[in-house]
């Protein structure tokens, strides 16, 4: 029989793996913490558009969330548990959880909700269809082999209108994720065409479609604008306060009634709440704003004082500017290392804390070996901005051994050329020869 008190963790992004890294060396005896997530690692969500343009493998943006939790927990108090909510019982505090072992049901004395949100595909009408979208390591390796597979295509094509669509690359948004991926893609181009002798350089492009009057809205203008021009001067084709009316299998159709060819869309806008997030509302009572779970200055539930909420999947007051903390993985990460201070502190029988967070800044890479940073309120752009972008990122990693071979795969990429690999994986009964005539 367990007698341990479990601290349950739903969510492995960068909101629970903060959390749970804070909090496992300084549980007390009786307590254990218990992470629930759908995936085996985290995803360094940021690094999604290089891992498009290849300038990194899609192995450098995860993490093992067990070798995540087991490093940081010598005395083994926490465990992994990789499946998906079915239920919550807040009146008998456990959950329900589809696992891999069948239905598993998993007691808690303090709940953590971190499970973060879901790409939405239906801003737009046809976005689901022939739009990609840009939100999972998955989503990254997809977008990268389709964009190899629209070059070798073009070699294969004698109609100079198909060819001219089939270079045409459309990102739908121009935050960060939407100019991150426009330039990771520009330079991956231009730096793969010389291995299609068929596709000529003037027959590929890629264009940015933004709705407001600039890039980068999260940014000062001035870096906005920097960002900009390094974008345009290698090509880039940035519309700006144009929306997309609708996206088809030809490329988009704007709000102004023009037509953009384009043989692959790729769309960064829209976010929808964790299918988890309502069935807490609608079983449970809990209170959503915007799609996400409203919570305390010190990111408990209202009512709930075991119940919590962090990252993406939480509307918090940040007591810092009295504004709700953005969801970023900056955030993410204060929300999961103050939660886990906070749990310590009810448990000693002391008060839990609001969150007071002063951001240290924000940064964009725009494709290889460039960026725009705004650090301690001072900008940063070009080299310099990449090279602290990666540097930020690369201590996050988990172990030394993994900091050390990502740093030797980072530098090596920034001298030669992008890795043309086509990412397809089948297994062997799925490899089925044609049939031969015989002779």
């Amino acid at each position: 029989m367990q007698t341990e008190k479990n601290i349950i963790v739903v969510g492995g992004g960068f909101a629970g793996t903060a959390l749970a890294k804070s909090i496992v060396k300084k549980l007390p005896a009786g307590y254990r913490l218990v992470m629930v997530s759908e995936d085996s690692y985290t995803t360094f969500n940021p690094m999604l558009a290089e891992a498009v343009g290849a300038s990194i493998f899609p192995a450098q943006v995860v993490a093992p969330l067990r070798e995540v939790l087991c490093l940081d927990d010598p005395r083994m108090r926490s465990q992994f548990v990789m499946g998906q909510v079915a239920a919550v019982d807040l009146q008998n505090q456990f959950l329900t959880v589809n696992s891999l072992s069948g239905k598993t049901k998993v007691s808690f004395e303090h709940l953590v909700f971190a499970f973060g949100n879901r790409a939405r595909t239906d801003l737009i009408p046809g976005m689901a269809e022939f739009a990609l979208p840009l939100k999972t390591v998955g989503d990254a390796i997809h977008i990268r082999n389709i964009v190899l597979r629209r070059l070798a295509r073009i070699e294969l094509e004698t109609d100079p209108v198909v060819r001219k669509r089939l270079g045409h690359f459309v990102v739908i948004g121009g935050g960060f994720s939407g100019s991150e991926v426009a330039g990771e893609l520009m330079d991956c181009l231009r730096s793969i065409v010389p291995f299609y002798p068929g596709v000529k350089a003037r027959e590929l492009g890629v264009s940015i479609i933004q709705n407001i009057g600039r890039l980068l809205p999260e940014l000062p203008e001035l870096l906005a604008q920097k960002a900009h021009k390094s974008l345009t001067e290698r090509g880039v084709q940035i519309h700006l306060n144009l929306g997309a009316a609708s996206v088809n299998e030809n490329g988009v159709v704007m709000t102004n009634g023009l037509t953009m060819d384009a043989g692959t869309v790729i769309s960064t806008i829209g976010t929808r709440p964790n299918a988890l997030a309502q069935l807490l509302a609608d079983e449970s009572g809990i209170k959503l704003e915007r799609g996400r779970i409203v919570t305390n200055p010190d990111m408990r539930l209202p009512d709930h004082p075991n119940l919590w909420a962090i990252g993406d999947c939480a509307l918090t007051m940040n007591a810092h500017d009295n504004r709700h903390a953005p969801p970023t993985a900056q955030f993410a990460s204060q929300e999961g290392k103050c939660v886990a201070a906070n749990i310590i502190a009810i448990i000693s029988g002391k008060q839990a804390m609001p969150l007071n967070y002063q951001p240290r800044g924000m940064m964009a890479t725009l494709g290889h070996m460039r960026g725009v940073a705004l650090v301690f309120g001072v900008p940063v752009s070009g080299l310099v901005a990449w090279l602290i972008w990666r540097a930020y990122y690369l201590m996050l990693m988990p172990t030394l051994g993994r900091k050390v071979r990502i740093y030797v795969e980072w530098t090596w990429g920034m001298f030669f050329r992008t890795d043309i690999t086509h990412l397809r994986f089948s297994r062997s009964e799925e490899q089925i020869d044609p049939p031969h005539k015989k002779e």
